[in-house]
């Protein structure tokens, strides 16, 4: 079955997380915040082609995900009753984690091409802001969900249930339990990248792709 160009816009959802997991997989485990200088550079030294291309999907991912972002607000902005707010607040949050994900993936292609040139202590110092400057991401992250968890509540557009799911990561996401926000954050987006492939791709030619009503949004993307 041949895909619309309409349903290629939600499957770049799919293709930021699919982008994100190989970079960490091809990034390896970092060492701790609290190793030694020697540690560190070692790490880097040794594994510095790996951090440049974990970088650069990274910001392949970043790509890919702001086209995702305008899909999602699209199908939410022209919901009755959304007037611009949430599915605003909503594409705010989703940029402010393409921020902290590119800044991730400066720090990490700089440790990868530089942990030779520079000082041990510059390494250790850029390595420590590597691995703790989530702040970025986890505020991106919950203000993402939680106005994209009220935008489907309050409007539909998608099952209810993913605005419930919305919203408790989104409360996750600002505690310490956020890295887990992060990860269910990125089940959400392929979940939801499923649904509005398939609602662009059972709109008539031409057509925006079907959504649910408020008034049945518990049913899903659907043929209108």
């Amino acid at each position: 079955m041949r895909m619309s160009a309409k349903q290629i816009g939600p499957l770049t959802g799919i293709l930021f997380v699919a982008l994100v997991v190989v970079a960490f997989i091809v990034g390896g485990e970092t060492p701790g915040t609290d190793d030694s200088v020697q540690k560190v550079v070692s790490f880097y030294t040794d594994n510095d082609n790996e951090q440049m291309i974990a970088a650069v999907l990274l910001a392949l991912g970043c790509t890919a995900y702001l086209f995702f972002l305008g899909t999602l607000r699209q199908v939410l902005r022209r919901l009755p009753g959304d007037e611009g707010g949430l599915s605003t607040v909503m594409l705010l949050g989703g940029l402010m984690q393409v921020a902290g994900l590119s800044l991730f993936a400066g720090l990490t292609f700089t440790l990868g091409d530089a942990a030779d040139d520079i000082s041990g202590t510059a390494t250790q110092a850029i390595h420590a802001l590597n691995n703790d400057l989530f702040f970025p991401m986890a505020v991106g992250t919950a203000v993402f969900n939680l106005a994209l968890g009220l935008a489907v509540l309050r409007h539909g557009g998608l099952p209810r249930w993913i605005g419930w799911v919305a919203l408790l990561i989104g409360i996750v996401s600002l505690t310490p339990l956020g890295f887990f926000g992060f990860l269910a954050d990125g089940i959400l987006i392929v979940v939801i990248s499923v649904l509005l492939t398939r609602a662009a791709g059972a709109a008539p030619d031409g057509g925006a792709p079907a959504t649910a009503s408020p008034g049945t949004a518990g049913s899903g993307p659907g043929p209108a």
